[in-house]
C-alpha cells in the first residue's frame, strides 16, 4: 500500500531489504570501516562498541560483503553466551576442524589452521564475535592465548569483537589488562548528528526511488529529535509513519503522522 502511495520500489526502512552497496555512509559507519579496513594489512583485535540499534553490525556485514574472499577467509558467531569449551566447538566447526581432544587437542587443532590459513593459503582469518560483551571472562582469557604465535611476535589473524558499549568496561578490569593491551583499534559508536538523521532519512527513501518531498523537512527533524541519534529508532518509527501515512491517504508524511509513529512505537 505505501509502495504504491509514495512511489516506493521497496520498504527502505526494512533492514532486510536495503542492499550492502547502499549503504549510509555516516561518520560512525566511516569510522569503523576506516579501523577495519586497517586490520586487513596489520591484524590483531578491533574492539567496536554501541548502543543497541546503532548499526554497528550492519557496518560489519558491509564491509564482510567487501572483502575478496581469495585473500581473506571471514567468519562470523554471535553466539558468545557459551562456556569456554563451547566456544572452542563453534571456532573448531567455523574452522572445518575436528572437535576432540578436550581444550588441548581443539587449541592446537584451531592455531594449526589458522596458521594455515595465514601461512599456506594466504587467506588470513578473519573471525567476528558480535555480542561480545556476553563472553565470559575464561573464554576472554582464551582468545589471548589464541592470539599468541611464534612467541607472540606474529599476528597471523584478525579478531574482531563487536559488543555494547559496557564491553569497555569489562575489559578495564585488571584481570583482561593483557588483552586489553592486544586491542589495536577501538572505536565506540556515536550515533548519528541530527543532520545525518536527516541524511538518512533522504538517502533511503532515494534508494528506494522515492522523492525526499515524500517527508518534509519538519518532519524529518522531529524523527531525529525523537530517535536521539539511533539508526534503528529512524527506521521503527519510518516504517510505522509510512504505513500510517498511506492509511490515511497522505500525500505527504507530516509531523502529525510521525506523531502517531511516535505513539504507535511506545516512544512518546
Amino acid at each position: 500500500m505505501y509502495n504504491n502511495q509514495y512511489a516506493l520500489a521497496y520498504n527502505p526502512f526494512d533492514k532486510q531489504q536495503l542492499p550492502e552497496k547502499d549503504c549510509f555512509r555516516s561518520k560512525d559507519f566511516q569510522e569503523m570501516t576506516a579501523r577495519l579496513d586497517y586490520l586487513k594489512d596489520t591484524r590483531g583485535i578491533g574492539l567496536f562498541t554501541a548502543s543497541p540499534g546503532m548499526g554497528k553490525t550492519y557496518a560489519l556485514r558491509c564491509f564482510a560483503k567487501s572483502l575478496n574472499p581469495n585473500l581473506y577467509h571471514m567468519e562470523y558467531i554471535c553466539l558468545s553466551t557459551v562456556s569456554v569449551a563451547e566456544f572452542y566447538k563453534q571456532l573448531c566447526f567455523i574452522l572445518g576442524v575436528p572437535a576432540k581432544g578436550g581444550k588441548p587437542g581443539m587449541f592446537k587443532a584451531i592455531q594449526e589452521q589458522v596458521w594455515y590459513l595465514y601461512h599456506e593459503k594466504r587467506q588470513p582469518l578473519f573471525l567476528a564475535i558480535d555480542e561480545a560483551q556476553y563472553l565470559s571472562t575464561g573464554v576472554l582469557n582464551d582468545i589471548k592465548m589464541l592470539m599468541n604465535y611464534g612467541y607472540d611476535a606474529v599476528n597471523c589473524f584478525t579478531l574482531i569483537l563487536c559488543g555494547e558499549s559496557h564491553l569497555n568496561g569489562t575489559l578495564r578490569r585488571p584481570i583482561h589488562e593483557a588483552l586489553r593491551q592486544r586491542i589495536t583499534v577501538h572505536y565506540n559508536y556515536q550515533g548519528l548528528t541530527d543532520e545525518e538523521a536527516v541524511a538518512y532519512i533522504i538517502h533511503k527513501l532515494e534508494c528506494a526511488g522515492a522523492a525526499r518531498t515524500v517527508v518534509n523537512e519538519a518532519a524529518m527533524r522531529a524523527v531525529a529529535g525523537q530517535a536521539h541519534g539511533n539508526p534503528r529508532l529512524i527506521d521503527n518509527i519510518m516504517n510505522d509513519a509510512v504505513t500510517i501515512g498511506a492509511q490515511t491517504n497522505k500525500t505527504t508524511i507530516d509531523t502529525e503522522v510521525i506523531l502517531a509513529a511516535v505513539n504507535n512505537q511506545n516512544l512518546g
